[in-house]
C-alpha cells in the first residue's frame, strides 16, 4: 500500500494494456484496481463476491444474465454500478473507456467460471503499479 497519495491520472498514463488492472492501493483486505478497457471481456461470474466498477473516462456496458432475463446497464463516465455476488456479466467498451474496481484481494479478473478467455484478456488479480 503507497503511502503517498497515488494519482489515478499518472497510474492510468503509466501503461497501455488493456483488460489489466493495476493495483494503486489496498482497503483492508480488498484491492483497488484501475484499468483501460475496450472492446469486450469475457461472460464470467464470482461466486462469492460482487464487483464494484467507476467509469473515470469513456462509458462502459456490462451485460447481465439475471434470473429475469438479460439485460445491459450502460456507465458514462462518473457512474458506478455493483454486479452481484453469482451474477454472469460481461463488461464492454467499444469505444474504450478508464475504470476502477474494488474487489477482495486475489479475485481474479476473470471470476470463478468463464467462457473462452481470448488474448486480449488478462486473467489476474492485478498487478502492482509501477
Amino acid at each position: 500500500m503507497a503511502d503517498e497519495p497515488v494519482s489515478l491520472s499518472a497510474a492510468l498514463a503509466s501503461f497501455s494494456d488493456l483488460w489489466s488492472p493495476r493495483i494503486v492501493t489496498a482497503v483492508n483486505d480488498y484491492d483497488v484496481r484501475v484499468a483501460k478497457v475496450e472492446g469486450e471481456h469475457v461472460w464470467h461470474v464470482h461466486d462469492h463476491t460482487d464487483e464494484f466498477f467507476l467509469v473515470l473516462e469513456g462509458e462502459l456496458t456490462i451485460a447481465l444474465r439475471e434470473p429475469a432475463g438479460e439485460r445491459t446497464v450502460v456507465l458514462p463516465r462518473g457512474s458506478v454500478f455493483t454486479v452481484p455476488r453469482g451474477t454472469e456479466h460481461r463488461p464492454s467498451a467499444p469505444t474504450g473507456a478508464a475504470i476502477l474496481m474494488f474487489e477482495p484481494t486475489g479475485t481474479l479478473t476473470v471470476g470463478d467460471h468463464h467462457g473462452e478467455i481470448p488474448d486480449h484478456v488478462d486473467a489476474t488479480a492485478g498487478h502492482a503499479l509501477s
